[in-house]
């Protein structure tokens, strides 16, 4: 049975860690192309994508040890904007229109964020790629992301990380660990669970947005989120 869209409207969030696939490259290129792909998928169904992407592949703000945290996390905002080129340059040799729109201006190669005009670029079947987080230092890109799918008015925010879901435990080291289906935000918070970080759940239970974290391992996973599949944790919210 061919699978179709549940979702009009979908906020992605992209691990930079995710794009070096296991490897030792900043960017698996191959990879790149994969995910791509899927996102294509995705629009040619019909469904509208917007993307936030980390820069874990390249730089993360604490990895400036001695260094001042704002200029750290500014250095992280600007290697967003390396892997959000390299996903409009892909998308776009594969046929999908795609924009880059920044939080801080960098005019000579995005866009500056305006929530308007990301809407219409969504509602004309272009791929939105939201770089630089929100722009501010301190905080993460899972922010941005519930933020930016708030902002808007995403169906849901789909995490795609280097897990597949949210454990009782650690499943590295716990090999009794069980994946959770379903978990509150609430419980995320009581629990002091680091796969989704403080910020990004307050913001995203006072405002009711429905996360899913799933696997980037088989990029065909976003597609099946997007098709409502039952992969991942759902965080406040049913598939």
């Amino acid at each position: 049975m061919e699978l179709t869209p549940k979702y009009k409207r979908v906020l992605v969030k992209l691990s930079g860690e995710a794009l070096m696939a296991g490897g030792n490259e900043i960017l698996d290129k191959d990879f790149l192309v994969n995910i791509c792909g899927i996102i294509k998928r995705c629009v040619d169904a019909g469904t509208q994508v917007a993307i936030v992407v980390g820069a874990g592949n390249i730089w993360r703000g604490r990895q400036g040890e001695g260094m001042d945290r704002t200029r750290a996390d500014h250095m992280g905002m600007l290697a967003t904007v390396i892997n959000c080129l390299a996903l409009q340059d892909t998308l776009e040799n594969l046929g999908t229109p795609a924009r880059v729109m920044t939080a801080i201006e960098m005019k000579a190669f995005a866009e500056p964020y305006i929530r308007n005009k990301a809407i219409s670029h969504l509602e004309h079947g272009k791929v939105v790629i939201f770089g630089c987080g929100i722009g501010s230092p301190f905080f993460s890109t899972d922010t941005a992301a519930v933020l930016r799918g708030a902002e808007i008015c995403a169906d849901i925010v789909l995490l795609a990380k280097n897990i597949d879901g949210i454990y009782t435990a650690d499943p590295k080291k716990d090999p009794n660990a069980e994946k959770i289906p379903s978990i509150d935000y609430i419980d995320i918070l009581k629990n002091e669970l680091k796969v989704l970080d403080y910020t990004a759940t307050s913001f995203s239970m006072e405002n009711k947005i429905p996360i899913l974290l799933f696997g980037l391992d088989d990029p065909e996973n976003i597609f099946k989120a997007v098709c409502g599949e039952k992969i991942g944790t759902i965080v406040g919210g049913k598939i």
